[in-house]
């Protein structure tokens, strides 16, 4: 059985889980990352109403993405290795206006990322 604190799992960061302060409060180290992508997709805003994550990420402007299917519409950001438990530290952050899906990145590796619920 793989322990939590084991890197096993991958999550595709492009909003607030890149910044420094907000890993540091959800997972108590800063992460380093591999730039990539995610395919299909594009960024909307997303207005946060939660006091918490506006306390810890630092602004109530997040975006979130927005699945469009098509090819040419790509969004950058960074692959980090985490554990199962920094996962659930992540999902414990999200708002419900979010969900956790996997997607194959432009890179070909499979990850988590948060979409539109």
């Amino acid at each position: 059985m793989k322990q939590l604190n084991q890197p096993t799992e991958y999550l595709f960061a492009y909003g607030t889980l890149r910044d420094q302060q907000v890993q540091l409060a959800l997972f108590g180290r800063q992460l380093l990352g591999t730039p990539d992508a995610v395919v299909g997709y594009k960024l909307s805003p997303l207005q946060i109403t939660d006091p918490t994550v506006i306390a810890t990420s630092g602004s109530d402007q997040h975006t979130m993405l927005c699945q469009t299917g098509n090819p040419s519409d790509r969004v950058p950001g960074l692959l980090f290795e985490i554990t199962r438990g920094e996962l659930a530290a992540a999902d414990e952050y999200e708002v419900s206006d979010v969900r956790r899906v996997s997607v194959r990145l432009a890179s070909g590796r499979e990850a988590f990322v948060y979409v539109a619920a």
